[in-house]
């Protein structure tokens, strides 16, 4: 059975919403994007605003890109746009730039056949999936009601072939056809559903909700490289702590991060719970205003108590500090790559936070002049400032290193000059006697 022939209360004829009846406004709409819109309308081919563009514009908020479907073949398209190119193995799509925008262009795809051009594995899962059709095939092919509107612009119409305007209304994530099947055909639907209900604040769908916690599992079948561009779009959204909580309450973040799981299934007053929420506000924070975030960062976090259990261990075996760091950030970081591709730009920047945690701790004035120059020095006092704020006894160690970083010249060198002595600060260097030399 396909999935539209298991769908109920959708509308198998559009309902079209003339320009009158909706809010959308040409005037909200990239220029760039009707460029595109105006030229493949005018080259004979339908062409319409699709997706997340559409049902943003609906809602009023500010669409974060805007992508296209239409008739034209991606070879067609390219011919339409020499600042073209056409990416994707298991679809394949037309990007079309205009300097740092980038507006996607897909044909109208159709139900997938095995002898048609698609190819799936024995859970059903899509592996490739070059199937050409029309509009009205390509609404029932999108995953969720609300993202499977259009916006027309030969007459500026709305078309709405699933119910995905009475769906925006009543602020419902709902899957179109068979839930199970639509996840079994692409699990990673799973953290679509949970990222855009938490995003746009909606419910998920009960039909739709009831099989994420038992379908869960299929995630693990997903290239580890496509899992890490989908964790960053749920982490990177503006509400991450929201999406934390989510993923935790359907039992999938154990499929993005076992060992963050584990070792929250086991906190100890709070630990590592209260970190990782203070990093998860902190990234949401510097999303809102304005400033730059890292991966790397967050995965400090995530994986800070998996981290430290293993050093842990190393030492109580005899292995010296630095060696337990070392070998504890490579098992670590191992078994996270694993499931999450993680870039090694990123997996390097966490290895140096984890690695200066101890340096802030028994500084000399030697250590500290040279930690103030490391390059990663404000990340890694950034993070021991978030380790204080969850709960470890380190506020006089972050107010130290924050009055140090403050002070300028002289009452800079007084207070280097002030760990001399102190314990941890080591003892100041006897000159060598130089041996007189023999009479020949």
């Amino acid at each position: 059975m396909t999935s539209e022939a298991k769908v109920t209360n959708l509308h198998h004829e559009p309902r079209v919403y003339s320009r009158d009846e909706h809010t959308i406004s040409r005037r909200n709409i990239s220029p760039n994007a009707l460029k595109v819109l105006y030229r493949l309308n005018g080259a004979g081919f339908r062409a319409c605003l699709v997706g997340g563009g559409v049902r943003d514009l609906l809602l009023g908020r500010e669409p974060k890109d805007f992508d296209i479907a239409t008739d034209a073949l991606p070879e067609q398209v390219r011919e339409l746009f020499r600042n073209c190119r056409l990416i994707g193995r298991r679809f394949r799509l037309a990007h079309v730039r205009f300097g740092p925008e980038i507006i996607e262009v897909a044909t109208f795809r159709a139900h997938h056949e095995e002898d048609g051009g698609a190819t799936t594995n024995d859970d059903g899962r899509i592996l490739r999936d070059n199937v050409y059709g029309t509009l009205d095939d390509d609404a029932w092919r999108r995953d969720f009601t609300v993202n499977a509107l259009y916006y027309d612009i030969r007459d500026f119409s709305v078309i709405d072939y699933v119910g995905g305007v009475e769906d925006l209304e009543r602020g419902v994530m709902r899957l179109i056809g068979d839930p199970e099947l639509r996840y079994r055909e692409d699990p990673v639907r799973m953290l679509r559903a949970i990222r855009f209900a938490v995003k746009l604040g909606f419910r998920i769908d009960e039909a739709s909700e009831r099989p994420l916690i038992e379908l869960g599992g299929l995630l693990e079948e997903i290239a580890p490289a496509r899992l890490f561009d989908e964790s960053l779009k749920l982490f990177h959204g503006g509400c991450a702590l929201q999406t934390f909580e989510a993923l935790r309450h359907y039992g999938i973040f154990q499929r993005l991060f076992p060992q963050a799981d584990a070792a929250l299934s086991h906190e100890h007053v709070g630990f590592p719970a209260t970190l990782i929420a203070r990093a998860l506000e902190n990234t949401d924070q510097r999303i809102q205003e304005g400033k730059s975030v890292t991966p790397a960062f967050l995965l400090a976090a995530i994986l800070w108590d998996a981290y430290e259990e293993q050093r842990t261990q190393r030492l109580a075996e005899g292995a010296s500090e630095q060696d337990a760091q070392a070998m504890a950030a490579d098992s670590v970081i191992a078994q996270q790559v694993a499931r999450l591709a993680v870039p090694r730009r990123f997996t390097q920047m966490t290895r140096e936070i984890w690695g200066l945690q101890n340096r802030f701790l028994k500084p000399t004035p030697k250590r500290a002049r040279r930690l103030l120059e490391h390059p990663r020095f404000r990340a890694a006092y950034d993070f021991l400032a978030l380790r204080a704020q969850a709960g470890e006894p380190l506020d006089d160690t972050v107010a130290w290193w924050t009055q140090l970083q403050e002070a300028e010249g002289d009452a800079r060198e007084g207070m280097l000059g002030g760990l001399r002595g102190q314990p941890g600060a080591g003892k100041p260097r006897r000159r060598r006697r130089r041996r007189p030399k023999e009479a020949t």
